[in-house]
């Protein structure tokens, strides 16, 4: 009997922290997407490309198209990025606009390219995504409307995003100078 209340006393407490930590985690994932979502009507987009879906397959490799325009996800630690260190920055797949810097890109272990930062905000869009029975924040590339992954609040200081990119939504343009002592 005592063994009872005991074990009843342990789960109630355990109960009351799970409820807790969901309350919290809610409302700061609240303030942090309302934050993200200020861009999402903003139409002041530089350089906006506009193509018919049928351009968009001839000019993407079928990967390609399914994650920048049908929303996919490539399979976690599958993709030339994820675990990739080159110094420069990284492009949208589709148009080429830039979107990332390598000082920004960290390795989080979700299987993804995780960066902490954006090089522009004007250069992303973000917009409310319900697929998949949640709510997360979607990353678009403000130029094109492509797909390019998600952001979420637990990343890194300065800024605690994790954008959250498929490699095959991106293109990587180095910006080390080669240097011919080093060639063969």
């Amino acid at each position: 009997m005592m063994f009872r209340r005991f074990l009843t006393s342990i789960i109630s407490v355990l109960l009351i922290i799970v409820i807790i930590t969901a309350y919290i985690k809610y409302h700061t994932l609240q303030h942090v997407y309302a934050g993200l979502d200020q861009n999402s009507g903003d139409t002041t987009m530089v350089n906006q490309i506009n193509k018919t879906d049928k351009e968009w397959q001839e000019s993407l490799t079928d990967e390609q198209y399914r994650v920048l325009r049908q929303c996919g996800t490539e399979p976690p630690y599958s993709g030339k990025y994820y675990d990739f260190d080159g110094e420069g920055q990284y492009l949208c797949a589709a148009c080429g606009n830039v979107l990332f810097s390598s000082e920004t890109k960290y390795h989080s272990g979700s299987g993804w390219p995780s960066f902490y930062d954006v090089i522009d905000e004007s250069n992303v869009k973000t917009q409310e995504d319900h697929s998949l029975g949640m709510k997360r924040i979607e990353v678009l590339c403000a130029s094109c409307g492509s797909h390019l992954g998600h952001v979420f609040p637990d990343g890194p200081n300065p800024t605690g995003l994790r954008y959250c990119i498929n490699s095959v939504a991106l293109n990587f343009k180095s910006t080390q100078k080669s240097d011919s002592t080093h060639q063969k």
